[in-house]
């Protein structure tokens, strides 16, 4: 599924209208329809029920008068909060107002000019209702919110504090988040679920907006299918649907041979978990082969560790750092492999970065890119556009901050263009990793993934991941299949792992692998 930001829906609607013909009007209505029926999910029911519904002026407002009269007929006792005089809307707007009215819903109008009386009046049936509705501002939003929206955003929230009982609808996206960006003002509404007309917006999946969203519901409001096809915003949702068309079914006369051959690269003395995790990962992600390929003296902890991975050392100096020879037992072993997992664990010495450049700009075997491999590639970038092979980089934000040499910050804060910059720039499938996890293709595209709980901010959790795609691409996927199936295929395991609480190991993540991928 497409993620639209704000520009590109409003230029949806207006296709809508002006090549297929359909009034903005029907559009509306439909909208309307598909937040009452929301509304009347997160109630259960909706007779006799205390509902207040903020509006604007726009077309969220509209969207909101046309819920108001489909809830005021299923037998709620509807009141519609509208932040303007009436007389100030216009088109289809004031239309489902005026059809709003007319059933005999009530109407509160508030403005700057009120006193406090006006606004006390409002807050105490916040405080009574069993259901606010969040359609002041929508996707119209940026930047700052002016005093009237700042009181009535104000007045939501705080009715949820003192009454928790009652639920906050947001419609399209809360009023205070940015429909792009997902900044939010410290004032934003924070809503127990969102429904979102037509595609989603970019701004519901980026933090903080993601944090007032809420339960994120996509409500089809016939907008045509042929506009929605040709929509080309290059960010997709990843959802299981998605993931049910990249997956192979597994043949019936499959065999360890045809299953995948995954050679992984990882550990150092005194870091043997990464290396653990990676590789048994990939063995429960369903690889026929798998063989860690690690220095000598990690060789036999591993070796009784892990019984169903092949484990071979790596010759080792006299001070049990990682000797130059290692390389051509690598190659030789990568004759053999179908994929590479290479880094975690592997340490972040002059030898082992420089082993692992010299892996990466011989080998035309696929690689999955991840943690010491990642940090051997700070001021050796180039490299990436001389390899051979196909790669997937998979940094966390302090990993990727490490090798382009900016802050944390500004990737947290630009997420989604930070790894597409670097994807076309290294031609790599980047997996950015966080919430949400962004995968970028070298063509521009993007995935977001929203599969994951925040048990999984944990040690190895990464560890596990890589070893997944770089099953995944042995077992016959793409870089860019592999990495969109593995990060989504990753966090739900990480949800069926945690049951909803915290404490999770990474172990105990990985062995949910086998479940997760049952779609």
């Amino acid at each position: 599924m497409q993620i639209l930001l704000a520009e590109e829906m409003r230029a949806l609607d207006r296709a809508a209208e002006e090549e297929i013909g359909i009034p903005g009007l029907v559009l509306m209505e439909n909208a309307g329809h598909a937040v009452a029926d929301a509304a009347e999910k997160l109630l259960g029911a909706c007779c006799h029920k205390k509902i207040l519904i903020f509006a604007g002026k726009g077309n969220n407002g509209g969207d909101g008068s046309g819920a108001g009269r489909w809830l005021h007929n299923r037998g709620a006792e509807v009141t519609l909060v509208l932040a303007c005089a009436a007389e100030e809307l216009s088109g289809s707007a004031a239309d489902e107002l005026q059809y709003y009215i007319a059933c005999g819903a009530t109407v509160l109008e508030v403005t700057d000019a009120d006193d406090n009386l006006r606004f006390a009046e409002i807050e105490n049936l916040a405080l009574r209702a069993d259901l606010l509705i969040d359609a002041l501002l929508g996707t119209g939003f940026s930047g700052k919110m002016r005093s009237l929206f700042l009181r009535l955003c104000g007045c939501i929230n705080r009715a949820k504090e003192k009454n928790p009982a009652c639920s906050i609808l947001a419609v399209d996206i809360p009023t205070g988040v940015n429909a792009d960006t997902g900044e939010a003002d410290g004032s934003a509404v924070k809503a127990d679920a969102t429904v979102t007309m037509a595609l989603p917006k970019l701004g519901l999946y980026l933090y903080p907006g993601a944090e007032h969203a809420g339960t994120i519901q996509v409500a089809d409001i016939g907008m045509p299918s042929t506009l929605l096809q040709e929509t080309e915003g290059n960010r997709i949702l990843i959802e299981k649907e998605l993931i049910k068309t990249i997956l192979p079914d597994r043949p019936q006369n499959a065999h360890k041979g045809s299953a995948g051959r995954v050679a992984v690269v990882a550990g150092s003395y005194g870091y043997v978990g990464a290396a653990a995790l990676c590789s048994f990962a990939a063995v429960k992600g369903g690889a026929g082969l798998v063989t860690l390929l690690t220095p000598e003296n990690t060789r036999e902890i591993l070796a009784i560790k892990l019984t169903e991975v092949m484990v071979k050392g790596l010759p080792v100096s006299d001070d049990r750092l990682v000797a130059e020879e290692a390389l051509e037992v690598v190659t030789e072993a990568l004759d053999k492999a179908d994929v590479l997992a290479i880094g975690p664990g592997f340490g972040v010495s002059e030898e082992a970065g420089n082993l692992i450049r010299d892996i990466l700009v011989t080998t035309s075997v696929p690689c999955v890119i991840d943690a010491d491999a990642i940090t051997a590639l700070k001021d050796h970038t180039e490299l990436l556009s001389h390899m051979l092979a196909e790669k997937v980089l998979t940094p966390h934000p302090g990993e990727m901050a490490r090798i382009i040499g900016i802050r944390i910050s500004e990737i947290e804060k630009n997420r989604v263009e930070v790894a597409r910059l670097y994807a076309e720039k290294w031609q790599a499938v980047v997996v950015l990793k966080g919430v949400p996890t962004v995968v970028a293709l070298p063509d521009g595209t993007v995935y977001l993934n929203t599969t994951g709980t925040p048990a999984m901010a944990t040690g190895g959790s990464g560890d596990v991941l890589t070893g997944l795609i770089a099953t995944l691409i042995g077992q016959g996927l793409t870089v860019a299949d592999a990495a969109v199936a593995g990060v989504y295929l990753h966090g739900r395991a990480g949800e069926l792992a945690a049951g909803g609480s915290v404490g999770m190991a990474a172990s105990e993540l990985l062995l949910k692998l086998p479940e997760a991928r049952k779609l």
